[in-house]
């Protein structure tokens, strides 16, 4: 069984007791077991250990949330508390105290998690702690992106969500009036500088409709083809950023367009597709691909001659 197969079930059943806790219920931990097909003892590893943060009460062998806190969860959090306890890795130090503050309405608010997957940033704890805290006070920062001779300094810079991508963190903000995203990975000496601004709500509203990690004012028009061999998949969920079906052909093929930040959000879905996808606009897009593919098949043959020698 995969790492990632694991992480996905545990997020669902996590956010599944989560919900019912929420809407009032005292669950019993055996007929939690029996509803997830799974054994007592992981279940009472989740409400002892992974909800812990929650203080759940016992009343007659059953777990239920304090009534205080009944109704105060929306679907996204609870997807966000089951990914944050069940996941421990996704936060660097994801200690009690944290997920009791995730309850606080501000502090959770700078917060945007899409994914379950997660990379490992040990140690970066009082990092993600100063980002939250410039988020939420509305307070400037500047810091070193990278390191050494390398490094760039960022001044005035206006922090606005801690987003996890696909399981990679990144700190979103408005810098030099452009809205962009840094790598926590790679941030360095952070400060903050006291000077408040005034956070735009517009922003909040975007960053949680916009698909990906990049962002720009316009974004390029693409449109692609799709061939009926994959079709279904594309109709069934949305695999290019932003994507709506134009038409339908009637051998089952489908025209797609889309609007992305930057070739990158496009590029390695189109090459992940190949020979199944076609960018018919920009027409430049499609001759990087090609151009790719080609490059990579000389280099085949090359291993292969060299193997033979």
């Amino acid at each position: 069984m995969s790492g990632s197969g694991e992480h996905g079930r545990l997020a669902e059943r996590l956010v599944a007791i989560l919900g019912r806790l929420n809407d009032g219920e005292a669950l019993s931990p055996a007929e939690l077991a029996v509803d997830f097909g799974v054994n007592l003892r992981t279940i009472q590893r989740d409400l002892n250990q992974r909800f812990s943060f929650l203080h759940l009460e016992q009343v007659g062998g059953r777990y239920r949330l304090d009534p205080a806190r009944l109704g105060k969860l929306g679907m996204p959090d609870l997807a966000r508390f089951a990914a944050l306890a069940g996941v421990r890795g996704l936060f660097p130090a994801l200690t009690h105290e944290f997920l009791r503050e995730l309850f606080d309405e501000r502090v959770r608010s700078a917060y945007l998690i899409k994914g379950h997957h997660y990379e490992d940033l040990a140690g970066k704890d009082a990092l993600f702690r100063q980002i939250e805290s410039a988020i939420v006070e509305c307070q400037r920062v500047e810091f070193d992106l990278g390191q050494g001779a390398d490094a760039k300094r960022y001044l005035d810079v206006e922090p606005y969500k801690l987003l996890n991508q696909k399981g990679i963190w990144y700190l979103v903000a408005r810098h030099a009036g452009k809205l962009k995203t840094f790598s926590v990975a790679r941030i360095e000496r952070l400060l903050i500088t006291g000077q408040c601004f005034d956070a735009d709500p517009a922003v909040a509203r975007r960053l949680a409709e916009e698909e990906g990690i990049w962002f720009t004012d316009d974004g390029q028009e693409v449109v692609l083809t799709v061939a009926a061999e994959v079709a279904p998949y594309f109709k069934r969920r949305r695999l290019i950023p932003n994507q709506h079906i134009e038409q339908e052909q009637a051998d089952g093929s489908l025209l797609i367009r889309a609007r992305v930040g930057h070739e990158n959000q496009l590029l390695p879905i189109v090459r992940y597709w190949i020979p199944h996808l076609h960018i018919v606009s920009p027409r430049e897009w499609q001759v990087e691909v090609e151009q790719s593919l080609h490059l990579y098949l000389l280099g085949q043959v090359d291993r292969v001659k060299k193997n033979q020698l």
